[in-house]
C-alpha cells in the first residue's frame, strides 16, 4: 500500500463538498452520527478504524478525518490505498458536543504554519469563555458498551460500537484527540505494541522536529494508564486504570462511571490491533522552571488561575500560550497514522 499523500489530503484544492458518509445512528439530541467504509470492501488487506471527536472540545481530529474521508472516496477504485485496505471512519462520534463548542471552534485567526505557510489558529480568550467538556459518565471515549446488552451506554457509543463490530477484527485503530495546553504533540500507543514500535516512534520524532515543534514529554507515572515509554510517547489510558485512579481518591461513584474506551472495544473484537491516540495541543505553552507538565502541577494551576482575571486583550498579549497552527496539527495526525500503517505492515 502506498504512503498517504499528506499534503494532497490537506490541500484546499481537494474534493469539494462534504465527504460521502452515511448515518450509523443518532445522538442523545437526535443528531445524525455519520460514518463511512472505504476501500477493499472486506476482501483482504489491512482493516483500519479511525474515529474523532470523542471529547466535545477537540475539533481538529474530526476536521482531519472529514478531509481523509473525502480524499479516500475520490480515489479511483484501483488505487492501492483502496485495494490494500478497508477503512472504517467515523469523523465525529459526538455531534452534540460539537454543537456546544461551536462558539469558539468555528472561529479561527490567521497564522503562519511551518516554513511560514498560511494557516489558522484558535482564539485563546474565546476558547476559555466557551469551551464545554463532558464529565465522567458522559465521556464518549470511555463510554463504550460493556457488551451487546449494555443499553445504558450513550447512544453514540452503541452506534459506533456496532458500526466497528461489523468490520472487525482490525489491524489498526486510531482515536484522534487534542490536549488543550502542552509544549507540543504527545503520542499514546497500545501497551502490547511498545516493543514493536521503536521505528515508528523515531520516525514520528523526526516528523515533529522537521515541522519545528518539540514533543510534549511528561511522566504520569502510570496514572490512569499513562506510562511513559520514551520522549513524547506514553501508553494509552485504559478504563481499569481510570477506575483505580478514582477509587484511590475515595471517589467510587466516579470510578463506576467508566466504561471501556474505543481502543479497548476494538481490541475486544479480536486480533491484535495497534491502537493509538494522538494528542495535539490546541495551544502551545512552554513549561515554567521545574514544571512537570502534569495537569495537577501547581505552576500550571496557578497559570490557569491567572488567565481567569486577565482581559481578552491581556490574554492575547501576555497569556503565555499561542495557538498551534491547525493544519500543522493535522499534518502530524496524518503522520502518526502513516507511521502506524508502516508499523502494522512491517
Amino acid at each position: 500500500m502506498r504512503e498517504l499523500p499528506i499534503e494532497e489530503i490537506l490541500s484546499p484544492r481537494g474534493p469539494a463538498g462534504p465527504p460521502p458518509l452515511h448515518p450509523i445512528g443518532r445522538s442523545r439530541d437526535g443528531r445524525e452520527i455519520l460514518g463511512g467504509v472505504f476501500g477493499g470492501g472486506g476482501h483482504g488487506g489491512l482493516r483500519i478504524s479511525l474515529i474523532g471527536g470523542c471529547h466535545a472540545d477537540e475539533p481538529v481530529g474530526p476536521a482531519m478525518l472529514r478531509r481523509l474521508s473525502a480524499f479516500l472516496a475520490a480515489l479511483p477504485p484501483d488505487d492501492p490505498l483502496r485495494t490494500g485496505a478497508t477503512w472504517y471512519l467515523v469523523p465525529h462520534v459526538n455531534p452534540d458536543g460539537e454543537a456546544r463548542n461551536r462558539a469558539w471552534s468555528e472561529v479561527t485567526l490567521p497564522a503562519a504554519g511551518h516554513r511560514g505557510a498560511e494557516d489558522r489558529i484558535y482564539d485563546l480568550p474565546l476558547y476559555l469563555r466557551h469551551v464545554v467538556r463532558e464529565r465522567p459518565g458522559d465521556d464518549v471515549e470511555f463510554g463504550f458498551p460493556h457488551g451487546e446488552d449494555d443499553a445504558e451506554a450513550r447512544p453514540e457509543n452503541r452506534a459506533v460500537a456496532s458500526f466497528l463490530a461489523a468490520g472487525a477484527p482490525f489491524h489498526l485503530h486510531g482515536s484522534f484527540h487534542s490536549i488543550a495546553f502542552a509544549t507540543g504533540p504527545w503520542f499514546l500507543i497500545e501497551p502490547a505494541w511498545v516493543e514493536r514500535t521503536a521505528t515508528m516512534r523515531e520516525a514520528l520524532r523526526e516528523r515533529v522536529q522537521a515541522l519545528g515543534y518539540r514533543l510534549f514529554d511528561v511522566d504520569r507515572g502510570g496514572e490512569k494508564g499513562f506510562r511513559r515509554i520514551d520522549e513524547g510517547f506514553s501508553t494509552r489510558p485504559d478504563s481499569v486504570s481510570m477506575r483505580r485512579f478514582f477509587e484511590e481518591r475515595g471517589e467510587p461513584e466516579t470510578a463506576a462511571l467508566f466504561r471501556p474506551s474505543s481502543m479497548e472495544h476494538v481490541r475486544s473484537l479480536g486480533g491484535d490491533p495497534l491502537t493509538f491516540v494522538s494528542e495535539m495541543p490546541l495551544f502551545l505553552r512552554p513549561l515554567e522552571d521545574g514544571e512537570t507538565g502534569r495537569p495537577d502541577d501547581p505552576s500550571f494551576r496557578a497559570w490557569r488561575a491567572r488567565l481567569a482575571v486577565l482581559s481578552d486583550g491581556e490574554i492575547r498579549q501576555e497569556g503565555g500560550a499561542r495557538g498551534m497552527p491547525i493544519r500543522d496539527q493535522m499534518r502530524l495526525q496524518l503522520g502518526f497514522l502513516q507511521e502506524a500503517l508502516r508499523a502494522v505492515t512491517r
